[in-house]
Formats: C-alpha cells, sequence, structure tokens
C-alpha cells in the first residue's frame, strides 16, 4: 500500500471531479476536487455518484500525512466517514477544516475524533474557498495571479498558522444539536 494520500485515494476511486491533483511546490502534493466517503451500491459495471462525499475539498500532504485539508459535508455526522477514510493520513497537529450544511449558522466547534483535531463550521451559501480565506486571513488578491497548485501551498502555509479557538464539544454533542441536512444546488467544487 502507498504511504501517498493522493495515491491511496486515487487506487480505491475516491478522487472525483478533479480541479487540481499533483504536486505541490512547498507541499508534497496536492488536491482540489471532491472525495467519495461511502459508495453506492453497484450493480455490474454501471458508475454511480457516491451515497456520502466530501465536495468542495482542498488539502496539501506531506510525509504521506494532511498538514491542511478543508471541505464541505453534507451532514456533521460524516464527520465520522471522513475521519474513517482519512485515517492514517491525518496527524494531531494538522490543520482540518470541515463545513458542515447542517450546523447551525451561529454555532462553530472543535471536535477531536481519536486525537485528530477537526473545525468544524456551518457553511451557508458561501462557497469552502471563500469562507477558508476569510478565517485564515488571506486576501483573495494575493491569490489571484496564482495558479491551483500555487494557491493550495499559500492557503495551506495560512492554514498552518491558524489559532483560532471555537468551544471545544465531543462529537456526540455535535451531532444533537445539528440540524437537518441541506443540499445545495449548483455546488461549486
Amino acid at each position: 500500500m502507498s504511504t501517498s494520500p493522493l495515491q491511496t485515494l486515487e487506487s480505491q476511486k475516491r478522487l472525483l471531479s478533479p480541479v487540481y491533483k499533483g504536486a505541490l511546490k512547498k507541499a508534497e502534493e496536492g488536491f482540489r476536487g471532491e472525495i467519495a466517503l461511502k459508495f453506492a451500491a453497484q450493480l455490474a459495471d454501471e458508475a454511480r455518484p457516491p451515497e456520502i462525499a466530501a465536495f468542495q475539498t482542498m488539502f496539501a500532504a506531506t510525509g504521506g500525512k494532511f498538514d491542511f485539508f478543508a471541505c464541505e459535508l453534507d451532514s456533521l455526522a460524516y464527520l465520522e466517514d471522513l475521519r474513517t477514510v482519512l485515517g492514517d493520513f491525518l496527524k494531531p497537529d494538522g490543520q482540518y477544516f470541515a463545513f458542515a450544511g447542517n450546523v447551525d449558522i451561529s454555532k462553530k466547534y472543535a471536535i477531536t475524533m481519536d486525537g485528530i483535531p477537526f473545525n468544524v463550521l456551518p457553511l451557508d451559501e458561501a462557497t469552502v474557498y471563500n469562507e477558508l480565506l476569510d478565517m485564515i486571513g488571506l486576501e483573495r488578491t494575493e491569490l489571484k495571479k496564482l495558479d491551483t497548485g500555487a494557491k493550495l501551498d499559500k492557503i495551506a502555509e495560512a492554514a498552518a498558522k491558524y489559532r483560532g479557538k471555537l468551544p471545544e464539544v465531543s462529537f456526540e454533542q455535535g451531532k444533537q444539536e445539528m440540524g437537518p441536512i441541506r443540499i445545495p444546488d449548483n455546488r461549486p467544487v
């Protein structure tokens, strides 16, 4: 088995709709697109969309571990699926952001699962990209002339410096407080 998150997720056919997939200048590898978290049942050779996916995903990895990871999940409950799929590629000092479509707009959480910290935030009509840039203090004008790989490097670098303190809650408490799943139309990548 490969020690590269990109190669492993690719071999598992989890990387979907890639906008960028490959080497970065600062981090070893990066990705922007979608990741299948739970596959739909298949009959014969038909291709079906996944039952559960991480949308608007961005990541940068070095040494076989994610330094930075951000995505949108339809439900906070899918954080468990994300943790399972990403497994050994996560590290306790990484910066991981999960924007959940069913988290109350006034709530933000720090949820630790198996020693891995996740910043869990609401996503209300904006994109993960825009909300993340606001959170980590990057101006869009700083990224405007960069290609996608260079943008990922710059975002990962700024995310590593993020020191926001969100209220810590357990995964179970977060699930109890979440609302119904809202699936946005015309979801960006």
